[in-house]
């Protein structure tokens, strides 16, 4: 059992926690993850690490609430625990100095990019993160991406926070500015991704996307999170889950990820009905018992 140290809502549908794991913390480097298991009939989820403190002995989270597991990870509280978590997972971002690093954050994706847009600043590139949400409330981790950038432009899709776009918008006038860039790093929805690589292919910028495809095992044996790339079959737990986006068939990727979809769609369906079961249950008024589909 791995034991929460923190549980705290960061926007909307957004948890990062704070957990107790000193082994993953002193060997997680960027860009790695973990697989997490709620509880015995639990799927298993992978998750990226925003950040370890092998002082402390913990690693943090952070959860977006999108199908039954993450909205039952979601429910947890500080003092509760996780039954299982394996890792660190997966090959470390390369860290050197390339020069200009554009690290690109479409929603959750930045506290996945986080790590790496700390680590390539420590190595002495010049850091420019461009961070994205749908709205205001959906714009994660700014400060923190303030903290290891050279320079920060945050978009949202319905501009009610600062520039209206998307952040291929702003990577677009970068590049038409003329300004050099040595490395992209994109991790986001898959369209967010795609589009960067076709974008930064014209230009020929060296470009890594983090995939995040159905993990099982995490140790390439399930062959759950095959992608292809320049149509020979990589997994992401062990390969990546960094990839050069010019290499991957980002039509394959999205097939692939589509397959369980109404699977998923049932599961969570047969969820809400469980959680309403509960609240109709309950002695208390229904809007005052506590649900996991309910983030606050």
């Amino acid at each position: 059992m791995f034991k929460i140290v923190n549980a705290q809502f960061i926007a909307p549908g957004i948890k990062r926690f704070v957990i107790n794991a000193p082994r993953i913390a002193r060997k997680q480097r960027p860009g790695q993850f973990v697989i997490v298991r709620v509880n015995e009939t639990g799927e298993r989820i992978p998750l990226t690490i925003e950040r370890s403190d092998p002082e402390s002995g913990t690693v943090n989270i952070v959860v977006q609430s999108i199908g039954k597991t993450t909205h039952l990870l979601n429910s947890l509280e500080t003092g509760d625990s996780i039954l299982d978590i394996v890792g660190p997972l997966g090959k470390p971002s390369e860290i050197t100095n390339f020069g200009t690093v554009v690290v690109m954050g479409g929603g959750v994706g930045t506290a996945m990019a986080y790590p790496t847009a700390a680590a390539m600043k420590r190595a002495g590139n010049r850091v420019i993160s461009i961070l994205g949400g749908r709205n205001k409330d959906l714009v994660i981790l700014e400060n923190e991406m303030r903290g290891v950038s050279d320079t920060v432009f945050v978009t949202t899709d319905d501009g009610s926070y600062a520039d209206k776009g998307l952040v291929t918008d702003k990577l677009r006038q970068l590049i038409e500015n003329g300004t050099r860039i040595d490395l992209v790093l994109a991790v986001g929805p898959i369209p967010m991704m795609r589009a960067v690589a076709d974008m930064t292919r014209k230009e020929r910028i060296r470009t890594l996307v983090s995939l995040n495809p159905i993990m099982i095992d995490g140790t390439g044996m399930c062959g759950g999170c095959r992608v292809l790339v320049e149509g020979k079959s990589e997994f992401a737990c062990v390969d990546g889950p960094e990839f050069d986006a010019h290499r991957v068939d980002f039509a394959v990727l999205v097939q692939r990820n589509a397959m369980y979809r109404d699977a998923e769609r049932r599961s969570m369906e047969a969820f809400k009905r469980e959680c309403e079961l509960e609240k109709r249950k309950a002695a208390e008024p229904a809007d005052e018992v506590a649900c996991a589909l309910e983030g606050k």
